[in-house]
C-alpha cells in the first residue's frame, strides 16, 4: 500500500480511537490500517486505546495484529498499553490486554520503568491490581 494512503489510513484510525468509535475503527482497519503504526510523535494505536480505556477498539487492534507489548514513544504517551490501562484503572481493558498475552510484568522505558502492577497500586485500582496478580505480576520488592 502507498505511504500516502496508509498515512491517510493511520489517521482515521487514530480519529476513531479518540472518539470511541470501534465501528469506524473496524472499517479503517479492514481498509488495510497498520495497527502498529505510529503517530508523528510515536504514540501507537494500542496504547491510545488501552489508555483511554476503548476496550472493545483495543480487542480489534489486537485481532488485527498489533503486539500487546509494544512500548508507544509518543510525548506524554510512552510506555506499554497494559501499562496504560493499568494506570486508570481501566480493568476489563486490562483484561483484555491479558487475554491477547500482554505480559503483566513487563516494566515500560524498555524494562527499566514501572510494571503495570505499579501502575495499578499507584492509582489506586485494587481491581485491576488483582487481575495482574492473578495473571502473574509479582509486586515490586525496591521503592519506585
Amino acid at each position: 500500500m502507498k505511504q500516502r494512503q496508509q498515512k491517510k489510513l493511520s489517521r482515521h484510525l487514530f480519529e476513531a480511537i479518540l472518539l470511541g468509535d470501534a465501528a469506524r475503527a473496524r472499517t479503517v482497519l479492514r481498509a488495510g490500517a497498520d495497527p502498529e503504526r505510529g503517530d508523528g510523535e510515536g504514540t501507537l494505536p494500542l496504547y491510545e486505546a488501552a489508555v483511554s480505556g476503548r476496550t472493545e477498539i483495543v480487542r480489534l487492534l489486537l485481532e488485527a495484529g498489533a503486539s500487546p507489548d509494544a512500548e508507544s514513544s509518543g510525548v506524554g504517551a510512552e510506555g506499554t498499553p497494559l501499562c496504560a490501562a493499568a494506570c486508570w484503572g481501566h480493568a476489563e481493558t486490562v483484561r483484555e490486554l491479558l487475554a491477547h498475552g500482554a505480559d503483566p510484568g513487563l516494566r515500560e522505558d524498555h524494562g527499566a520503568g514501572r510494571s503495570p502492577l505499579d501502575w495499578a497500586n499507584a492509582g489506586p485500582h485494587p481491581e485491576t491490581a488483582a487481575l495482574l496478580i492473578a495473571a502473574g505480576a509479582a509486586p515490586r520488592t525496591e521503592t519506585v
